[in-house]
């Protein structure tokens, strides 16, 4: 994906859920919920099932139990976990804009699935390093 095309979903996203997100600051998930944070350009919710808060913030479930639908899924689980992630994402009423898979995740499937539904689909890249970079 190009440049380009990075900077424009990163412009027209204002919320982003990031699912696998975790309390342990060495964690890479953390890292980036935190960065994203930070930042202030996004309002962050973290999704993830076995803890309930990260830094003071509420920790969600599930991606059906956010107050909003985001407009930007941000995923940081293994590899065989991502029909699951996007079967949870296809449940919603409403469709998020963006299904963004950290680095090191791909799934050629689960993209061809994805922007079938109508998702566009980010796969491989860091979502901290493409904002630095580009925003």
């Amino acid at each position: 994906m190009a440049g380009d095309q990075l900077r424009r979903i990163l412009a027209e996203t204002k919320t982003i859920a990031v699912i696998g997100a975790s309390a342990n600051p060495t964690r890479p998930s953390h890292e980036v919920y935190s960065y994203l944070v930070a930042t202030g350009d996004y309002q962050v919710y973290p999704v993830n099932p076995t803890i309930t808060e990260i830094d003071g913030a509420p920790v969600y479930p599930s991606l059906a139990e956010l107050p909003v639908v985001p407009d930007l899924v941000d995923v940081f689980r293994r590899r065989d976990q991502l029909p699951s992630v996007l079967d949870e994402v296809l449940r919603l009423d409403a469709r998020p804009k963006t299904l963004w898979l950290q680095l090191g995740l791909s799934d050629e499937q689960v993209d061809r699935d994805a922007e079938a539904a109508g998702l566009q689909v980010v796969m491989d890249r860091c979502l901290k390093v493409e904002h630095a970079r580009l925003a």
